[in-house]
């Protein structure tokens, strides 16, 4: 279960060294392959292989390929590559995605629970403020956890 954030680097042949606490994390589980992509060329999704599966299978269990479905496939195709992380714990970055995502120095890797995000640190900080939680969305997040209890 990856979670909180580390900041870290990319370096200039486009690889990124995996933040030691999520390194430990796949280490555990036997992970040496990821598929990296993006569904809005702003940020990079680093999902460990067979969680990647799973979505795969998710989607072809829907009954019909609709629009939806195929906008996303497009999506992370078009910015997606199978990877293997090396000895020294780095993966390699899709050129196409480090150029839309400028995911080219200084990064901040987020853990979502079944995968890693990573942004521009200084864009995804310039843009905190524009995306503060407002009283909408506490009521909401309130609601789903009121739910969920």
């Amino acid at each position: 279960m990856f979670r909180g954030n580390h900041p870290a680097k990319v370096d200039e042949k486009g690889r990124l060294k995996l933040p030691s606490a999520f390194k430990q994390l796949v280490d555990a589980a036997n992970v040496t392959q990821f598929f990296v992509t993006s569904t809005n060329g702003k940020s990079a999704e680093i999902w460990p292989l067979p969680e990647w599966e799973k979505r795969e299978e998710q989607l072809a269990e829907s009954s019909d390929m609709d629009d939806a479905v195929k906008k996303y496939l497009n999506l992370t195709s078009y910015y997606g590559q199978q990877v293997e992380m090396d000895n020294q714990a780095r993966i390699l970055l899709p050129q196409i995605l480090r150029n839309s995502a400028q995911l080219d120095a200084e990064v901040t890797v987020f853990g979502m629970r079944v995968y890693l995000e990573v942004h521009n640190r200084e864009i995804f900080e310039r843009n905190m403020a524009a995306n503060e939680l407002t009283a909408d969305d506490r009521r909401a997040m309130a609601e789903i956890l009121r739910r969920k209890n």
